[in-house]
């Protein structure tokens, strides 16, 4: 055991010291009272060691012969052994042992010391020491319960570093640290051996989130608080930056002003812009001035840490805020924009954005246009402009317009392609027939597509000459494919006239064509309105009898209703707005008419009447009455 190993080496020490040591007890009573209060402290703790007095002296009279010459050299022995580990010396060591709580020293006492081993761990947490090397430690109070003596390395270090230290703190000067670890409320720093205290408040100008990196580096720190008394050192990187901020701030502020161009340190980003340090003040470079073009976030365009050149353009000294530009450094890209982009021009760019009503094309940093949905293709079916282009897609176009007052160039790409609509009369010219499916259904008509991105129209009105169709579901329905008359065609409107009604005879135009004015027609009431009956004379075709053509013959207002028949004359016909005239009252005048002819014509001379003989008939028959 350790203890059988100490035993031994007093032993050995004891048989050689009263004559190796003989000098000394001719030593004067002044040194030896000296000797022995400076060694004091130590005796105090050498008491249990004497304990142990009988092992050792059993063989001291062989070595010297009397118990007093023994005795002198005992207390010679230990009152120097004890010396030399007094609280307030450094030893000189050397490492026996690393255990993994501990280091076990050799100091030349009567018994080995140990001191902690965080006391000589690196940052990395490795031991900077193995043994057979040596050790500067000083002795610390107490002792270990199996009798080593408490050393401190850390103690010595401090020792040695101390002077530097104070001086640094006397003359307010810098001194290097290295930060060992990380502790509760801030971090532990190694100075010239010298373990202080860095507070978390105290490592930077801002808050630093994630102290554990700071381990391994070397800073510079200002000693802030010495005792020495106590062994506290606490030191202050946060006070060093704000000297150097404030004196680099005073020079810059000596050549800042609006206008100026500087060069900064890009020192944080957000969503609106970056913080650029411009030494030892800040200015903030707002997104909408790094980039004549668009920017979704800073970091587009610069990075923590770049060294940029900026423009000043506004600072106020009061508040000493100051706002910068980065796009200032460049002419504006608008100012010639309708030189560089003439209407017609064929232009590449980039797709940098796609919504709902277009793409949005970068020509060149801070140029961009709209290609509008309606002048991505000439069809009209496309949903949405995705469909089409992607973005980063590298797209041409044509420059349909340039605003540079707004800063906007319209672009399209359907021109980079023949126009169909533009040869669409010489493909499907007016009254054609055509084929196609119907694509769609509105209130108003039917879609007809006949070739893709061709569709045509045929109203509610063109799908029959003798139905009147509320919806065109009536007689169409999506999917079917129909025949139509090509009736007119605007290429600048896109729009095509079809008609299906068309393909069969006009009823109305044979109607007009075998009738006249006068014809007395047999027809029935379809409806009544309050200003008169409408009458169909004909298949799908129908006239009007006004009420005060609706009379007796004599004279008497008739009621007409739905499904009632009776013989009509024409009165009124217009072809072109498919109108005809109807009277009952006619058809009496009519057939009084026949009357009279029919008297005045007799079938035959002999048994006519003569126009003589109707008078007085007539007169005969009013004298009646």
């Amino acid at each position: 055991m350790f203890d059988d190993n100490t035993a031994r080496n007093l032993d050995s020490t004891t048989t050689v010291e009263p004559e190796t040591e003989a000098p000394t007890q001719g030593t004067s009573a002044e040194e030896q009272q000296q000797r022995q209060q400076s060694a004091g402290p130590v005796l105090a703790h050498s008491e249990k060691p004497q304990t142990e007095k009988p092992q050792t002296e059993q063989p001291a009279p062989a070595a010297a012969g009397s118990g007093e010459d023994f005795a002198s050299a005992l207390e010679t022995f230990t009152t120097e052994a004890e010396e030399a580990v007094g609280e307030d010396r450094v030893i000189r060591g050397t490492v026996l042992k690393l255990t993994p709580t501990h280091v076990v020293v050799d100091i030349g006492a009567k018994s080995e010391g140990m001191l902690p081993i965080a006391e000589v761990l690196d940052h990395q947490g490795n031991p900077k020491f193995q043994p057979g090397q040596e050790i500067d430690v000083m002795r610390d109070k107490g002792e270990t319960e199996e009798g080593y003596i408490n050393l401190s390395h850390q103690k010595a270090q401090r020792l040695h570093a101390w002077d530097e230290i104070e001086k640094a703190h006397n003359e307010k000067k810098p001194i290097k640290a290295l930060v060992i670890d990380r502790i509760k409320g801030g971090v532990t720093v190694d100075i010239m051996g010298a373990r202080a205290f860095l507070p978390g408040s105290q490592v930077d100008l801002r808050p630093v989130r994630n102290l554990d990196a700071l381990k391994g580096q070397e800073l510079e720190v200002a000693v802030i608080k010495l005792n020495k008394k106590r062994g506290n050192i606490v030191v202050s990187r946060k006070q060093l930056l704000e000297e150097e901020q404030n004196e680099k701030r005073s020079k810059t502020l000596e050549h800042l002003e609006e206008g100026s161009v500087l060069t900064g340190v890009v020192k944080n980003l957000t969503e609106y812009g970056a913080f650029v340090d411009l030494g030892g003040i800040d200015g903030l470079l707002h997104i909408t001035d790094m980039s004549w073009g668009r920017l979704t976030h800073p970091r587009d365009l610069v990075n923590v840490g770049d060294h940029i050149q900026v423009k000043v353009l506004k600072f106020d000294k009061d508040k000493q805020r100051v706002s910068l530009g980065f796009k200032q450094l460049t002419p504006d890209p608008w100012l010639d924009a309708i030189q560089r982009y003439p209407v017609g021009a064929h232009v590449h760019g980039r797709v940098i954005s796609v919504t709902d009503y277009g793409a949005f094309v970068e020509l060149e940093q801070g140029i961009e246009g709209l290609v509008h949905v309606s002048e991505m293709t000439w069809s009209k079916r496309m949903k949405h402009p995705s469909k089409i282009v992607n973005v980063n897609d590298n797209v041409e176009c044509v420059v349909l317009n340039v605003n540079p007052q707004e800063r906007r160039i319209s672009l399209g790409m359907k021109q980079l392609e023949t126009n169909p609509w533009e040869s669409l009369h010489d493909k499907y010219p007016v009254n054609s027939t055509v084929e196609g499916r119907v694509r769609n259904l509105t209130d108003f008509g039917a879609f007809i597509e006949i070739e893709d991105g061709i569709d045509g129209l045929v109203h509610v009105s063109n799908l029959s000459w003798t139905k009147r169709m509320k919806h065109p579901s009536e007689v169409l329905k999506k999917g079917d494919r129909v025949k139509a008359i090509v009736l007119a065609i605007e290429p600048d409107k896109r729009r095509l006239s079809l008609g299906v009604k068309q393909l069969q005879p006009d009823v109305w135009e044979t109607f007009f064509a075998q009738h006249r004015v006068g014809d007395v027609l047999h027809g029935k009431v379809l409806r009544v309105a309050t200003f008169g009956a409408f009458v169909e004379i004909a298949e799908g075709v129908e006239g009007l009898c006004h009420n005060s053509e609706a009379l007796d013959e004599h004279g008497a207002q008739m009621h007409l209703e739905p499904g009632q028949e009776a013989d009509f004359k024409i009165i009124k016909m217009n072809p072109d707005e498919k109108k005809v005239g109807l009277s009952i009252r006619a058809v009496g005048e009519e057939a009084s008419r026949q009357e009279v002819e029919s008297y005045k014509h007799p079938v035959s001379s002999t048994g006519g009447s003569t126009i003589g003989e109707l008078m007085s008939w007539k007169r005969a028959g009013n004298d009646q009455n």
